[in-house]
């Protein structure tokens, strides 16, 4: 007995599409705050909005009278999460690449240099 798999209909297909565009667009938009944040430094006011990483250690260990140990662990924390993205966004890539045909390939990888310039 064999069972066959049918293909997602039309509108299921672009449903999934669209749920992972989001999704990457989501990740490529939080790396790039993460890596803007992390090149800002201390450099003008950090955003009311930007989370954890809108202020330097230096800024977080001055204002909070962290010790060396609270320091280090807070350093851990943050990169942790900055690792955790710049994961999320390679495995995102490497997800995308997978659909892309060879031409569309050498494009993503400018589109991606390009962002990475900015």
């Amino acid at each position: 007995m064999s069972t066959t798999v049918s293909l997602p209909r039309p509108a299921e297909r672009v449903a999934l599409f669209s749920l992972l565009l989001v999704f990457l667009c989501g990740a490529v938009a939080g790396a790039l705050v993460i890596s803007m944040l992390r090149n800002t430094g201390q450099h003008g006011a950090p955003p009311v909005s930007a989370g954890l990483s809108s202020m330097s250690v230096t800024e977080w260990k001055n204002n909070l009278n962290l010790s060396d140990d609270q320091t280090r662990q807070l350093t851990s924390i943050l990169d942790d999460f900055s690792h955790y993205y710049d994961n999320l966004l390679a495995d995102g890539s490497t997800r995308v690449l997978q659909i892309l045909d060879p031409e569309q390939k050498k494009r993503f990888a400018q589109m991606m240099a390009q962002h990475r310039g900015k």
